[in-house]
């Protein structure tokens, strides 16, 4: 099967707020293909000054609740990141990119085909350690 990865029209730095940021961030994952019983949350974390760039960092929650556990035994974070460069001229679009929590590997949205598996796997992984403990 071929999947087509939405283009997201993103945010200028100029136009930048935190608040337009989650915006962005809710819009990236209205294009990933999860199961309708996985739901989410998303907080701004902190912002960070770099040389270069401004990062503003943020997580969104994933767990799926039921009607037994209505309050699961594992989540998953997604941690995201805007950049927004001080080089570029301020009408350039903001760099987006995400980590999986437990993970190194960083994807680009426009790049790469989010994958349910990845949360699935994350919480797995917890609930096995929770047991071992």
């Amino acid at each position: 099967t071929e999947h087509v990865i939405k283009n997201i029209q993103w945010i200028t730095g100029n136009n930048f707020t935190v608040e337009r940021g989650q915006q962005q961030i809710e819009e990236v994952i209205s294009t990933w293909e999860v199961h309708e019983s996985w739901l989410h949350w998303s907080e701004f974390l902190r912002e960070e000054e770099l040389q270069h760039s401004k990062r503003y960092h943020y997580r969104v929650c994933w767990s799926v609740p039921t009607r037994r556990k209505p309050i699961p035994r594992a989540a998953a974070s997604v941690y995201f990141v805007i950049e927004i460069s001080k080089i570029k001229p301020a009408t350039s679009p903001v760099e987006i990119f995400f980590t999986l929590e437990s993970s190194r590997l960083i994807h680009r949205p426009e790049q790469c085909l989010f994958r349910e598996k990845w949360l699935k796997d994350i919480i797995e992984n917890k609930i096995i350690l929770m047991e071992r403990l």
